[in-house]
């Protein structure tokens, strides 16, 4: 019987390290306001890196896409002390879901 569906992953920790080194970097420096780009920097690494059947993974979302969301999710987390955040990791989740596609 065929396997279909076969996940694989060849990402490594050299590339990894690099790229949320500058992620952290951005987002520290930025107090977090710029966190979106860090994002796309982690999610562009994962999605060159993970195949399905073979296929890579393509990730098509960018920082400034996410920015406006972001500003209005931040302004709430802060005013919340932090409680609004348990509604934005899902919506960051979907929306990192919804930018990534398998490339044909």
């Amino acid at each position: 019987m065929a396997r279909n569906g076969s996940f694989t992953f060849d990402g490594g920790a050299g590339t990894y390290f690099g790229t949320a080194l500058l992620g952290g970097l951005i987002t520290f420096f930025t107090l977090g306001i710029c966190y979106p780009f860090s994002l796309v920097l982690t999610e562009r690494w994962r999605a060159k890196h993970s195949f399905i059947d073979g296929q890579p993974l393509i990730f098509t979302g960018t920082g400034l896409g996410l920015f406006g969301l972001w500003i209005k999710w931040f302004f709430l987390i802060v005013i919340t002390l932090g409680i609004y955040g348990f509604w934005v990791a899902p919506r960051i989740a979907k929306w990192k879901w919804e930018h990534t596609s398998v490339s044909l």
